[in-house]
């Protein structure tokens, strides 16, 4: 067989896209980053047409060029919050504003096969944008966030997610000593809280956009 690598890749993604489309999630596959930045800013954007924008943390959402895009965008209100030019006040209240926004974009830990996204957050603006709130989510998640079920989702998230986060945003953790969570009871800790979503709720409110490259933690 020609290409078995990328032949493994779309078949896997197919059925994730089904299992995920069983479970009332609107799903678009994209072949690379860039596919998704067009699917997010010139497909799914306009058809939405939001008037408010804001975000969760999410490396795939950077690293895709979506953040850059929308900040320059003139035709809707942005609520950024990962602007580190505010206070921390500023933050906070961004972040709850997000809550009250048409458009939510961010990622996911996990994927399960089954269709279940799995995250663990520190505050909770992510989940909670997530579970309620704005109109409608955009999920986007590289091919690498996809495991077989939720006991290796919640293994991912706490022994390489979790860890490798606390590595970027220089927590004082055991975990950025160890690589490994520790359970720790640190101040610093970014394992506070777990949501599994099953369903989209109502049925297409998040959309998911699967990249067919390994991006993001």
């Amino acid at each position: 067989m020609d290409k078995p690598i990328e032949n493994f890749w779309q078949i896997r993604l197919a059925e994730v896209k089904a299992a995920l489309e069983a479970n009332n999630f609107e799903v678009f596959l994209a072949e690379k980053k860039e596919d998704a930045y067009k699917i997010v800013l010139e497909d799914l954007i306009p058809r939405l047409a939001p008037k408010t924008v804001s975000w969760g943390g999410s490396m795939t959402f950077i690293g895709a060029g979506i953040y850059k895009s929308l900040k320059e965008r003139a035709d809707v209100e942005i609520w950024d919050t990962f602007d580190k030019k505010v206070s921390d006040d500023e933050k906070k209240q961004r972040r709850r504003q997000a809550l009250h926004a048409d458009l939510f974009i961010t990622g996911t830990n996990a994927v399960t096969e089954a269709g279940q996204l799995v995250n663990l957050d520190m505050i909770g603006n992510r989940i909670a944008a997530l579970t309620f709130g704005p109109h409608w989510v955009i999920i986007v998640v590289g091919r690498n966030k996809i495991v077989p079920d939720l006991e290796e989702a919640m293994f991912r998230v706490k022994n390489y997610v979790a860890p490798a986060n606390s590595m970027r945003l220089d927590k004082k953790t055991p975990c950025v000593k160890t690589s490994y969570c520790e359970e720790c009871k640190s101040p610093d800790r970014i394992c506070n809280t777990w949501t599994i979503t099953e369903k989209s709720f109502p049925k297409g409110r998040v959309k998911i956009v699967l990249i067919n490259e390994d991006i993001g933690l």
